[in-house]
């Protein structure tokens, strides 16, 4: 973990937080995209406070208090290293730190819990965050690609409805077709634009309202298909009209702005 203190979500009104009963209440809609069940049992109060920390855009908080429940907390943890590596982290040194943690907490997620769909998502969420920072043609040659397909893949196998999935590997297809071309990418990978679309379809039935799910269509689309630009641009539109559900909503609508800006 980083020494030095995480920057902070603005969030001066407290919007997003979900004290007590309030946060039940809220899961269906906050977690509708990753069906992340709500934490019951021996460790349910401490995981739910993470979660809470996670929601309310405290990032550095959620890791620390769910990194501290084992496998039992991976989700949180690795869910908020992750978005916050990839929104708000200046420090490129600081923030591939934070991914690769993550991924090491990830790995022992799914050796301890093999069975839980978001033991696969969360460690194919760090991998494809890092592969990005590092760039996706050296990630692939490492073989990253190969671990964030089948970490997806198996998500699915375990969770059919997982959106966020759905969301992942419509991009991995997309930057897969996008960096070794069309053939190359199936051969390998079984990659294709096709799967990419069909992916991000899925993705907005099960989870209409996600921005995240519009704006990474609208960015692989840019990769896939250049002359949709029009669509592109209503999927950025429509995920920035969107109100957000708490602060990774936030920073999904607040990139799709930004995106339309640069238009």
């Amino acid at each position: 973990m980083a020494a030095r203190q995480w920057l902070s979500f603005p969030d001066p009104q407290g919007r997003y937080r979900h004290e007590g009963a309030a946060l039940r209440k809220a899961w269906p809609k906050l977690h509708r995209g990753d069906r992340e069940p709500f934490p019951v049992g021996k460790l349910a109060p401490a995981r739910q406070d993470a979660w809470r920390a996670f929601h309310a855009g405290h990032f550095q908080q959620a890791v620390e208090a769910a990194t501290g429940l084992g496998a039992a907390g991976a989700a949180a943890a690795n869910k908020a290293a992750g978005v916050y590596a990839t929104y708000l982290a200046r420090d490129a040194a600081v923030a591939t730190r934070i991914l690769v943690e993550a991924m090491d907490r990830g790995e022992r997620a799914v050796a301890e819990l093999p069975e839980e769909a978001n033991s696969h998502y969360f460690l194919a969420f760090v991998l494809g965050r890092y592969s990005q920072r590092i760039s996706v043609v050296k990630a692939l040659a490492e073989g990253l690609g190969s671990k964030i397909q089948k970490a997806l893949e198996r998500t699915l196998q375990l969770e059919p409805r997982h959106a966020e999935a759905h969301v992942a590997l419509g991009v991995f297809h997309a930057e897969v077709v996008d960096k070794l071309g069309s053939l190359a990418a199936r051969l390998t990978y079984g990659a294709s634009r096709d799967a990419a679309l069909r992916h991000f379809d899925t993705a907005l039935e099960l989870a209409p309202a996600s921005p995240v799910a519009r704006l990474e269509f609208a960015r692989s689309l840019r990769l896939l298909a250049p002359r949709e630009a029009v669509r592109a641009r209503e999927l950025l539109e429509s995920a920035a009209g969107i109100d957000p559900a708490d602060a990774m909503e936030a920073l999904d609508v607040a990139a799709a702005k930004a995106a339309l800006l640069q238009r």
